[in-house]
């Protein structure tokens, strides 16, 4: 009875704190200093962590721990340990390790950030990393393009309502690992989730994913399946393979773990008529190398090394090869053209 109350009392002491409290299990986390603390995480921000100690809630800043792992399991690399994905420092996206939960439940969760990308040469998918309006895509998505919209689905009763956002903005372009970074002018009536970005520490092959998208214009389409391969190597970049369905239009959306973690960005797919079952991603950490750094790749319409695509030169109007041009020909050719003993 008396364990009741002091857990009811630290719960009730995370709530006047604002701390939203969430059922989990114990974790271990060892901080950078050596120290461990075993407690119940009752909430997540993206700076730190608010853990349950039975007597008191404490809180842990993210930059201070090392790893998190079940009780009763070594705090080192060993089984049951799962590594804390690395903050972002200016807080341009978020990082997490989130709980596992059903798809369904995860679609509903963060379904609002898939958004639908279109130009006026096709349509693809993207979503949105914070709540500025910020959103990755594919760079082949929008390449040589200026006139960009979104397309938004909020969860209504009774289903999705839509709304189109007109005249994002360019913000850095990568097309060597055909990423790009796009800015959406939200209305201030407007608040949708964003994603949370994942690790690749614990993504292995035959663990589940799930891929949110717009395959051949159907809209907010899932498709769920496994990683095939972790380490795909096509072209000299790395990829995650997975089963999962991917078709033209879900380029640049999102790739999700089961907990509902963005591993990866769906970027190609085989062709029906060659192999079924070839999906492939960009791995989450090229996505946060290509945000951390994204003022090296911003884009310029202006700088020829942007992206931004030329028109091509005209072509010439005459078929055919070119006429030769002249030439003047050398004294010794000249004496070898000329009659014998003449100048």
């Amino acid at each position: 009875m008396r364990w009741r109350k002091t857990v009811a009392v630290a719960t009730w002491g995370a709530l006047l704190l604002g701390v939203s409290r969430i059922e989990a299990a114990p974790e271990l986390i060892e901080l950078k200093d050596g120290h461990q603390v075993t407690g119940e995480v009752v909430s997540e921000k993206p700076v730190a962590l608010y853990v349950d100690l039975g007597f008191d809630v404490i809180r842990i800043p993210k930059d201070q721990i090392v790893r998190r792992g079940k009780p009763g399991s070594s705090a080192g690399p060993a089984s049951g340990t799962t590594r804390l994905a690395e903050p972002d420092p200016s807080g341009f996206y978020s990082v997490g390790a989130l709980k596992p939960a059903p798809v369904k439940d995860l679609v509903e969760k963060y379904g609002e950030a898939v958004i639908s990308i279109e130009t006026p040469s096709g349509k693809g998918s993207g979503f949105l990393i914070n709540d500025d309006g910020y959103a990755i895509t594919n760079d082949h998505v929008i390449q040589g393009e200026t006139r960009i919209s979104a397309i938004l689905y909020q969860n209504v009763p009774g289903g999705l309502a839509r709304r189109r956002i007109e005249d994002a903005e360019i913000v850095a372009l990568n097309p060597f690992f055909d990423l790009a970074l796009i800015k959406l002018p939200l209305p201030k009536d407007l608040k949708l989730n964003h994603v949370v970005l994942g690790s690749l520490d614990d993504v292995n092959a035959g663990e589940g994913v799930f891929a949110v998208g717009n395959p051949l214009g159907l809209e907010r389409s899932v498709s769920q399946g496994i990683i095939s391969n972790r380490n795909r190597n096509l072209e000299g970049q790395i990829y995650l393979q997975t089963d999962a369905a991917i078709n033209p239009g879900n380029s640049g959306g999102p790739l999700f773990n089961l907990k509902g973690e963005v591993i990866g960005v769906t970027s190609r797919g085989a062709r029906k008529d060659i192999a079924e079952s070839l999906g492939f991603a960009i791995p989450v950490n090229y996505v946060k190398d290509f945000l951390r750094n994204r003022e090296a790749f911003s884009f310029d319409k202006g700088n020829p090394n942007s992206g931004y695509r030329y028109v091509d030169p005209p072509r010439r109007l005459r078929a055919g090869a070119p006429p030769k041009a002249k030439t003047v020909a050398t004294p010794k050719e000249r004496d070898a053209a000329s009659p014998s003993g003449t100048r």
